[in-house]
C-alpha cells in the first residue's frame, strides 16, 4: 500500500478516536502515539475525517503535477461527478477553465468511465451469469474484501474502476496524455499507484482548492445542462444501480453504504446465506459524496445529494465501450501476517489488565475497541498498550491512591464545597473514635469538628497553615492543616495525633519542675549548713587571733 495516508506525530494526544473509529482497527498505538498499519488499512479515511488534532494528513500530489504540466505533455484532468457538490453551483465547462488556468490540457468527468464500468458489470450479470457479483468502483471496499474476506473475492466484479476505465479511454483517444484524477477519496491515491498504467497522479478536492487559491483561480458559478450525463449520479449512494437500465428478473438489485454495513453483507456472502444478488458498496456513507475529504471540510449528505440530482442527465455519456479483456482487473488477497492467539494467552492479557472475571470486561469501547477482548488481541499484536484501558487506569490510579490514603498514619479528611465529609481515611476515624466511615459520610463536618477553620478556608480560597489543637471531644492533641482544591471545589484536611508527643512534654514538663523543686530544697538546706560552718569557723579564728597577739606581745616585752 502506497504511502498515502501518514501521521503528524506531534500532533497526536493519546484521545484513541481514530481507533474507536477505524471500521478494521488498523491504527497501532504505541510509544504514546497512533501509527497506521499499512497492510491492514483499507484508507477509508475515517482517521483523517475524526481526528481532532489534524494529526492525520494525506499526502498531496500538488507538485508532481505541476512538474507533470512543465515538462510539456499534454496533462489531462479527469474530475470525479462529487465535484458538483463540492464546489456549489460550479459546472463542467467553468471547472474545464480553472483547470486550464492551472495548466491543464482538458478536463473530463470521470462519469464517462462510470459509464463504461456499468455497461461491463451489466454485461458479467447478463453473460457470465455470477451468482453474486460486487461492485469494484470503490477501492476501499475493494481493500476490504482483500485484506479481510478473501474467500469473498470471487464474487468482486474483477473489471476496472470508474477512474481507471476513464483515465484508459482518454489514453487511448489522445496518445502520449497523462492522466490526473481529481475526487474526495484518499484510496484513489493508492489505486493509481499500486495499478500503474492508468492513472499517472491523483488530487483530492482539499489539494485542487489549495492550489486554485495559490492562483488567484475562482471557478464561476454557472452550470451547463446535458441531458447524456445519468452517471453522474455514481458518488451518490443507489447511484450505479440507478444508472442501470437492464434488471435481470431473477436478480435482487441492492446497495449498502458504510464500512460496517459492507462488513455485515460480507459475512452474510461468505456464509452463503446470499444468492443471486448484485450489491453495490460504498465504503463511505452516502457514496462518494460523503468521501473523506468532502466530509471533513463540505459534510452536507442532503444538499450534496440534491447537487448531484439536479446536475445529472437521463441518459448515459456517449462512449466507446472497450473489449471486457480490456477492463479485466485482477485482485487478490492481501496478507495481513498476524496470527491468532490463543484463548490461554487472551485470558494472561485480560488478566493484566485487570480483567480476571467475565464481569470485569465492561467493553466500554474507551479504549476504541468494541470488547476487551478485541483490546486484549490487540495488545497481544503488538497494536495496543494495556494503559489504554480506562477503566483499568482509574481502577489502578483509585487503588494507589486509596493504598496510599488507607495506609497513612495521618488523618485525612476530603470535605464538599458544603462542608460534607466525603471521605475520610482509617487513621482520622481512629483519632476520632469513629467506627463506621458510612456514620460520617455525606453528614456536615460540624458534627465531628469545629467548622470555623473550614469556613474560613472555604471564604479565602486559601489554605490554613498547620496549627496545633486540642479535641476536647476527643481528648486529643493533633497538628491540623487544611488544603484548598480549587479545581473541585474541596477542602482536604490533614490531621496528624500528636496526643502522646504532648503528653511525653507534659510529662517532661512536670519532671523538669520536679528536679527544679528539689534543687531549690538542697541548695537551700546545703547554703545554711555552709553559713553555720563558717559562724562556727569564724569564732575560733577571731579566739585563735587573740591568743596568738597575746603570746606575741608577751615575747616582745621579754
Amino acid at each position: 500500500m502506497s504511502d498515502c495516508l501518514r501521521l503528524k506525530k506531534s500532533n497526536c494526544k493519546n484521545c484513541y478516536k481514530c481507533i474507536r473509529h477505524c471500521p478494521v482497527k488498523a491504527i497501532r498505538f504505541s510509544g504514546n502515539q497512533a501509527n497506521i498499519i499499512g497492510n491492514e488499512c483499507i484508507l477509508c479515511g475515517q482517521c483523517f475525517v475524526v481526528c481532532p488534532q489534524n494529526a492525520k494528513e494525506i499526502t498531496s500530489e500538488i507538485e508532481k503535477v505541476k512538474v507533470m504540466i512543465q515538462s510539456g505533455v499534454p496533462v489531462i484532468a479527469s474530475l470525479a461527478p462529487s465535484f458538483a457538490a463540492n464546489y456549489d453551483g460550479v459546472g463542467i465547462g467553468s471547472m474545464k477553465q480553472a483547470l486550464s488556468a492551472l495548466g491543464f490540457a482538458d478536463a473530463e468527468e470521470t462519469a464517462i468511465g462510470a459509464t463504461i464500468v456499468k455497461n461491463e458489470y451489466q454485461r458479467m450479470l447478463r453473460e457470465e451469469q455470477r451468482d453474486i457479483l460486487i461492485s469494484s468502483c470503490c477501492h476501499s471496499v475493494n481493500l476490504l474484501i482483500q485484506k479481510y474476506f478473501p474467500t469473498a473475492l470471487p464474487y468482486l466484479a474483477d473489471t476496472l474502476s470508474p477512474m481507471q476505465a476513464h483515465c484508459r479511454d482518454i489514453k487511448s483517444r489522445r496518445p502520449g496524455a497523462q492522466t490526473v484524477f481529481i475526487g474526495p477519496c484518499v484510496a484513489k491515491k493508492d489505486e493509481a499507484a499500486y495499478y500503474g498504467g492508468f492513472t499517472d497522479a491523483v488530487l483530492t478536492f482539499e489539494e485542487l482548492t489549495e492550489w486554485m487559491k495559490e492562483e488567484g483561480v475562482t471557478p464561476e458559478k454557472e452550470r451547463d445542462d446535458d441531458e447524456n450525463s445519468r452517471a453522474r449520479f455514481f458518488p451518490t449512494a443507489g447511484g450505479i444501480l440507478r444508472t442501470m437500465e437492464e434488471r435481470l428478473p431473477d436478480y435482487t438489485y441492492i446497495e449498502i453504504d458504510g464500512v460496517e454495513n459492507c462488513i455485515e453483507a460480507l459475512r452474510d456472502v461468505v456464509a452463503g446465506n446470499i444468492h443471486k444478488c448484485f450489491i453495490e458498496m460504498s465504503a463511505c456513507v452516502g457514496s462518494c459524496i460523503g468521501g473523506p475529504v468532502m466530509e471533513k471540510y463540505h459534510r452536507s449528505p442532503v444538499s450534496n445529494y440534491i447537487a448531484i440530482s439536479s446536475y445529472a442527465g437521463e441518459k448515459d455519456f456517449p462512449a466507446e465501450q472497450p473489449d471486457k479483456t480490456a477492463l479485466h482487473k485482477h485482485l487478490e488477497p492481501i496478507e495481513r501476517r498476524h496470527p491468532d492467539p490463543s484463548e490461554s494467552e487472551i485470558r494472561e492479557v485480560l488478566r493484566q489488565m485487570g480483567k480476571t472475571r467475565p464481569e470485569d470486561e465492561l467493553n466500554c469501547g474507551s479504549c476504541g475497541y468494541d470488547t476487551c477482548r478485541e483490546k486484549a488481541i490487540a495488545v497481544y499484536h503488538g497494536k495496543a498498550e494495556l494503559s489504554m484501558c480506562l477503566p483499568y487506569l482509574k481502577e489502578k490510579a483509585e487503588s494507589f491512591s486509596d493504598n496510599i490514603v488507607n495506609n497513612s498514619p495521618n488523618g485525612i479528611l476530603v470535605l464538599n464545597d458544603k462542608l460534607e465529609v466525603q471521605k475520610i481515611n482509617p487513621a482520622a476515624m481512629r483519632i476520632m473514635n469513629i467506627r463506621l466511615a458510612t456514620d460520617v459520610l455525606g453528614e456536615p463536618v460540624v458534627r465531628i469538628m469545629d467548622p470555623k477553620p473550614f469556613l474560613d478556608v472555604l471564604q479565602t480560597h486559601r489554605g490554613a497553615p498547620t496549627s496545633k489543637i486540642y479535641l476536647a471531644e476527643y481528648d486529643k492533641y493533633v497538628e491540623q492543616s487544611i488544603v484548598f482544591d480549587s479545581e473541585y471545589h474541596s477542602l482536604i484536611c490533614l490531621i496528624r495525633d500528636i496526643t502522646e508527643e504532648e503528653n511525653e512534654r507534659r510529662r517532661k514538663e512536670e519532671l523538669s519542675g520536679q528536679t527544679a523543686e528539689i534543687a531549690d530544697r538542697v541548695v537551700d538546706k546545703q547554703m545554711r549548713i555552709v553559713q553555720e560552718i563558717a559562724s562556727l569557723l569564724g569564732e575560733t579564728a577571731a579566739e585563735t587571733k587573740i591568743a596568738l597577739t597575746k603570746l606575741k606581745e608577751s615575747i616582745r616585752d621579754e
